[in-house]
């Protein structure tokens, strides 16, 4: 078996300090982190100089697993809505009973980022960026192929994720249930979208 990677033991790292945070507080002391961790502070420090560069590691390790999952889930399917459709329920699919993670994550680091906050958004936005400009482009291609009914690709798209991050936030505060969510989203703004190809 191959030996972790430098990248890999970092990331296990922040995990376990994300999840110690989580705990007892984003206010412990890294000292006392490092306790927990069963490790000498300037090991910790060494790693993560302040907590803000643990959130942001564990936050990008988060969000690359959760692009794994959500693509081999979109990938079972070509057409430009149901592609989308898919997209916003892997999503709540992968995230199913640990809404709390990515929730936490993002509220940590809005609190301890500081000046760096703009540019942890911008990381996090940059692992997306490129599935969402594909979405937004195959939903243009649909449109002039006729599969897809005339509408505002980007604003679509915008929307989708606008649902797919609100409701998780729902799911953490209310334990929503979401299938009849997806099922109104299906029905009332994405199936009328959907359009079968002309016939040669």
């Amino acid at each position: 078996m191959a030996r972790p990677t430098e990248l890999d033991k970092r990331r296990e790292l922040a995990r376990a300090a994300v999840e110690v945070l989580r705990k007892e507080g984003i206010d412990v002391s890294m000292a006392r982190l490092a306790d927990v961790l069963e490790m000498k502070r300037p090991t910790l420090l060494y790693h993560f100089p302040t907590k803000a560069h643990i959130f942001e590691v564990a936050l990008i390790d988060l969000l690359t697993e959760q692009a794994a999952f959500v693509l081999e889930r979109i990938e079972a399917h070509t057409h430009p809505i149901d592609r989308l459709y898919a997209q916003l329920c892997a999503v709540h699919a992968f995230h199913h009973a640990r809404e709390e993670r990515v929730v936490f994550l993002t509220q940590a680091i809005a609190s301890c980022a500081g000046p760096r906050m703009d540019e942890i958004i911008d990381i996090g936005n940059r692992v997306f960026e490129v599935h969402r400009n594909a979405a937004v482009e195959r939903l243009r291609e649909g449109m002039a192929a006729g599969t897809v009914a005339p509408c505002d690709a980007e604003a679509l798209v915008a929307t989708t994720r606008a649902l797919t991050d609100g409701l998780m936030v729902q799911r953490v505060m209310t334990k929503l249930d979401l299938a009849p969510v997806h099922a109104l989203i299906w029905t009332q703004l994405l199936a009328p979208l959907r359009r079968e190809p002309p016939p040669r």
